[in-house]
């Protein structure tokens, strides 16, 4: 795992941006697993940018996203498939039928699910895997004691989550109770995994994450695990991680960060 601090939210969400405009330019058949919370809007206006002004091209990847509402159909304005057409899948060209997002009113879920990882491996796995965290650290809708070997099923969503989420909802009050979600195992899977994290709100679940023990209660510490995962953070949310100038050597002296050392 590697942290990598940037000065600001803006700086550390387009680095990120940076980072799967640049998958797409060396593999432009790229399969791309998105998530939906708030942290990763300014990415997608980012990369709707890139495709806008520099041509970046989505016309040959795919995509997965991570979850959806039950009982949401795809056209409900509330539901994560209808926020990704207007985040990001609208703006840029990309086709619709290379988009994947779990379908929440599948007559048969468990059918569903298992589908869903189906046409994951259909299409190879996930080349990146852009993650936020939820303020029990929960990654997808992996909320705690998720199995770290998971695979995409329906979860109960935490009320800590149905309070954080409803603030997105038109009616709060008919926000759905469960979730279709790829599994902590699906997540590891990915050959290239990013958290990005920003906002002082989530310093204290970051630490832990990030520096703490392996845990079911935190999914997102599982990610500690994973071969090549990034978490991006700006200043703010790093500012309970002990090892922040370790973190900041990385970025500063590591080659692979070289080209994006300028951005600030």
């Amino acid at each position: 795992m590697e942290v990598i601090i940037r000065p600001s939210a803006d700086a550390a969400s387009r680095l990120v941006a940076s980072l799967i405009g640049d998958t797409l330019d060396r593999n432009p058949v790229a399969v791309l697993g998105l998530a939906t919370g708030r942290t990763v809007v300014p990415v997608y206006n980012e990369l709707a940018r890139l495709h806008r002004d520099e041509g970046l091209d989505f016309s040959n990847c795919r995509t997965f996203n991570l979850d959806e509402y039950v009982g949401l159909s795809p056209d409900d304005p509330d539901s994560f498939r209808h926020t990704m057409d207007v985040r990001l899948f609208n703006r840029v060209n990309i086709k619709r039928e290379n988009t994947h997002v779990p379908n929440g009113v599948a007559k048969d879920l468990d059918a569903e699910c298992l589908a869903y990882e189906q046409r994951i491996r259909d299409f190879g796995g996930i080349d990146f895997q852009l993650l936020g965290i939820g303020d029990d650290g929960h990654i997808g809708f992996n909320e705690p004691l998720s199995a770290l070997r998971s695979r995409t099923r329906v979860k109960a969503i935490a009320p800590d989550t149905l309070r954080q989420n409803s603030e997105a909802f038109s009616s709060p009050e008919s926000m759905p109770r469960r979730g279709i979600t790829m599994g902590v195992g699906t997540i590891l899977d990915s050959r290239h995994c990013v958290l990005l994290a920003t906002g002082e709100a989530k310093a204290l679940i970051l630490a832990k994450a990030v520096e703490g023990p392996i845990t079911a209660m935190i999914s997102a510490t599982a990610l500690q695990l994973h071969p090549k995962c990034q978490v991006i953070v700006d200043e703010a949310a790093a500012s309970q991680l002990e090892g922040t100038d370790y973190y900041q050597w990385i970025f500063e002296n590591e080659p692979e960060w070289e080209a994006y050392r300028n951005d600030e």
